[in-house]
């Protein structure tokens, strides 16, 4: 299973909106076949596992780190695979969170006779397909909120200059999250400010992949529809969707032309985007995985309405002072038991800087 493991993690940054898995088939105590799922309409990764093991695959046992599938979407179900070609003993790291799986896929091999294990190194099988599974349990992407700061917590000078706090290894490491991410989200303030892309720059021989690097959905946040189509993150490759509460129906069209796609969004009681409906529909629309990168009104927004999954701070071994812009805008706290709590995931250091992670406590 830890071989499994470790193919389904080529498609770290290729298979959205699809799970990353691995397959592993083992007759007489040796490897006959190994497959990863790498794209969205690819065959899985037991198909790959089955061809590779051919007639071998005969009363032997696949180690799979997502239950074998049992229903026709873009391709065909892998658990009748798997009894065509006279599997016996099937070991999943995890039942599938997708209910048209959900069970079924271990039902129907069990039912045909084949013996079904379940739960092998299940924690390192769920922490690699986090958003997925956030996504079809709960009905709402994994988010993650960065932030590069000095020690001191400040992300820019109270002028707004903040290229480059931190340096080149930790902006590059920003560029390997974004490639695994679904999408990337920010603000329109942010998005005119920086005159940001949002995009992917490394190479597919950076990411060791093979194909094309698949860029993830820009998601602008712009209530007034404050874009102009001159920005450079409609010159980048990838979709931008906009989610914005304006009826500027003159304005839409000048961004709808430039290729952006502009979504409807209602406003919460604060006069803001609402931010959990957003989610809601990027999850409906098959996203996974949120990057949120934004200042500290947007991020702190997501930190304060309990949405934001993980914060990824990357700190600069530099103080910037009281006077400069803070990490996040959050709300007074009177009490220090009114203070949201997280567990530390990782520490460590990205060239000059250190990247810190936190999951947030639900």
């Amino acid at each position: 299973m830890a071989r499994a493991l470790e193919l389904a993690l080529r498609g770290l940054y290729t298979t959205h909106p699809n799970p990353r898995v691995g397959c592993v088939i083992v007759r007489d105590a040796e490897i006959v076949g190994e497959g990863f799922h790498a794209r969205a309409g690819e065959p899985h990764a037991e198909i790959y596992a089955l061809r590779m093991a051919g007639e071998r695959a005969r009363d032997a046992t696949a180690y799979v780190t997502l239950e074998p599938c049992c229903h026709w979407g873009r391709t065909g179900p892998c658990s009748n695979a798997l009894l065509e070609a006279g599997v016996t003993r099937v070991v999943s790291a995890m039942q599938d969170p997708n209910p048209r799986v959900a069970g079924g896929g271990h039902g129907l091999l069990r039912a045909a006779g084949v013996q079904v294990e379940s739960g092998v190194l299940e924690a390192e099988a769920r922490a690699l397909n986090a958003g997925f599974i956030k996504r079809m349990s709960a009905g709402m992407p994994r988010v993650r909120v960065k932030w590069g700061a000095s020690l001191d917590g400040r992300t820019a000078l109270a002028n707004g200059a903040s290229q480059w706090i931190t340096g080149s290894e930790a902006r590059r490491d920003v560029q390997c999250w974004r490639a695994q991410s679904s999408a990337v989200l920010s603000s329109a303030a942010t998005v005119i400010a920086d005159r940001a892309r949002l995009n992917v720059r490394l190479t597919a021989h950076e990411l060791g992949i093979e194909g094309a690097v698949r860029q993830p959905v820009r998601v602008i946040l712009d209530r007034e529809l404050r874009l102009t189509p001159d920005l450079p993150i409609f010159d980048a490759q990838g979709e931008v969707w906009i989610y914005s509460a304006s009826d500027d129906a003159a304005g839409r069209a000048v961004l709808e032309n430039v290729g952006a796609t502009i979504i409807p969004a209602p406003l919460a009681a604060s006069g803001t985007l609402d931010l959990r409906w957003i989610l809601r529909d990027l999850a409906q629309r098959e996203i996974n995985d949120v990057w949120v990168e934004a200042g500290a009104r947007l991020g702190g927004a997501f930190v304060a309405q309990g949405l934001a999954d993980e914060l990824m701070v990357y700190l600069a071994p530099m103080l910037l002072g009281h006077t400069a812009r803070p990490l996040a805008e959050l709300p007074g706290l009177t009490e220090l038991t009114q203070a949201q709590r997280g567990q530390w995931q990782d520490v460590r250091r990205v060239g000059d800087d250190l990247r810190v992670v936190l999951s947030c406590a639900e």
